[in-house]
Parts: structure tokens; C-alpha cells; sequence
């Protein structure tokens, strides 16, 4: 068994970067190698509907993890970012060899990026050789007006090609750790039909939104993406344990992590 945490990342505040050194030296008197954490609580494209703001954003984010490196380089914890619907591939890779830091990497959620338009092949590809550890999900599509729904659904049930998303994870990283992510909610929507979705995404080529509107038609299932917001809490924790079983039980089936 291993150990991760998961830290908010250090407001500019001396009481701010305090708790934050105090909660790595918590992680790793625990045994934590790696905590996770994320620049972004939301997404981009909900949060923000002008560029310049998105652009603030980006600022900020970068001087965040320029206080947070040294600390957590003193902790002896390593951070990985989340992609978290925040940075595109190549934001988050520049973001990071800016820093140029063994000490900071990523938290390679495997489905994330799917509502920024990105193939899940390529995101994983790329952002493999700097993870620490992985959110490892599959995700399942269903067009709708405004562009599509984009949900976790239970291992093997989804789009993802999971043996290559896992060889290429212990490609970059042969030490990589793996963390299910199964969220059982109702799907999110990716409005990426909208011109608010735009407005922060402006660079991104046509054949992304081409290839990723038609995954979600190639793909869309039979039976509808789960939705769990109406039914009773009971219920809900029900939906939720039996996805992470099912989960389990793929993985073990498949021998998916062995080796």
C-alpha cells in the first residue's frame, strides 16, 4: 500500500505558505512521497468568459508553483499537478518545464481532457514522462445541442483505450502509481458549441473539435451515461460502490496493472 495526499496550493500569504509547509511535513511524516493538487478548482470554460482573464489565471498559477517548489523541495514531497480542466496539454508542459523542477510534476488524470478537446491518447503520451501518479478513469460521451456529455463510467465501459493508456504511463514513468478515480454524478457538459466555450480556447484547431464531436457520435451508448442526482443518497453511495467494484473487477480480469 501507498500513501498520497492531496493539498490546496499555497495562497501568497506568509500563514498561507506556513499551513502549506505544515501540511507536506504532515503527508510525509505520513509516509506521503507525492501529494496531488490542482491550480483550478472549476473549468476554464465555465469560469471564465473573456481571454484576458483566463490569461490572469495563468499567471498566477505560475507564481503559485514557483512559491510552492521550494517548499515542497525542503518537505522532501513531490507535487503533481492535476490536469483539471484548467491548462491544455501544452500549457501545462510549458507551466512545468518553466519551473524545470524533479520536484514538481503531474497528476495525469487519464479523462480530464477530453472536455478541452484533446485526444486521450496524446494527452497521456505527452504528459507521461513528468507523472508521479495517476487519476485512471474511463469516460463515457453522449452528444447533445450545445456539444456533449462527458461522464466517468466504470473501467472498460467507456472510450478509452486503457492497456495503451497504462503502457504509456509506465513508459514515461516505470515507477508510476495508479489511483481509480470512478465518480459516480450525473454527466457534465462540455458547451463547446457555445461561443462562451471559446472565449479561452481560441488556439485550438478545428480537427480537435471535429475528432472529439465525432468520438462522442461513434461512441454514444445505447443506454444513457449515469445520472444519480435524484435518486436518494442511499442509492447514490449504492451507484457509486458498485461502479468501483466493477472497476476493481475489470482491472483484475484484464491483468490491466500487472507488471
Amino acid at each position: 500500500m501507498a500513501v498520497e495526499g492531496i493539498v490546496s496550493p499555497p495562497p501568497d500569504t506568509g500563514a498561507g505558505r506556513d499551513q502549506f509547509a505544515a501540511e507536506l511535513g504532515t503527508a510525509r511524516a505520513c509516509g506521503a512521497e507525492v501529494v496531488r493538487t490542482v491550480l483550478m478548482a472549476g473549468r476554464r470554460y465555465e469560469l471564465f468568459s473573456r481571454a484576458d482573464e483566463y490569461a490572469a489565471f495563468a499567471r498566477t498559477a505560475k507564481a503559485t508553483l514557483e512559491r510552492a517548489e521550494p517548499v515542497a523541495r525542503s518537505a522532501g514531497v513531490k507535487l503533481a499537478v492535476e490536469n483539471h480542466k484548467d491548462f491544455r496539454t501544452d500549457e501545462l508542459l510549458d507551466l512545468l518545464r518553466g519551473l524545470a523542477s524533479p520536484w514538481v510534476g503531474v497528476c495525469v488524470d487519464t479523462g480530464n481532457n477530453l472536455a478541452l478537446l484533446e485526444d486521450p491518447a496524446a494527452t497521456v503520451a505527452a504528459l507521461a514522462p513528468l507523472a508521479f501518479t495517476v487519476h485512471l478513469k474511463d469516460m463515457g460521451l453522449e452528444e447533445y445541442a450545445d456539444g456533449f456529455r462527458l461522464a466517468e463510467v466504470p473501467l472498460g465501459q467507456g472510450v478509452l483505450d486503457l492497456p495503451a493508456v497504462v503502457a504509456a504511463l509506465r513508459k514515461g514513468n516505470p515507477r508510476v502509481r495508479f489511483q481509480l478515480e470512478m465518480i459516480t454524478r450525473d454527466p457534465l457538459l462540455v458547451p463547446c458549441l457555445t461561443d462562451r466555450y471559446w472565449a479561452t480556447l481560441g488556439r485550438v484547431p478545428g480537427r480537435d473539435l471535429a475528432r472529439t464531436l465525432a468520438l462522442a457520435r461513434r461512441t454514444s451508448r445505447k443506454e444513457p451515461l449515469p445520472r444519480v442526482s435524484q435518486l436518494p443518497p442511499a442509492q447514490q453511495v449504492a451507484a457509486e460502490e458498485r461502479h468501483v467494484r466493477e472497476s476493481f473487477a475489470f482491472a483484475a480480469r484484464t491483468r490491466l496493472l500487472a507488471g
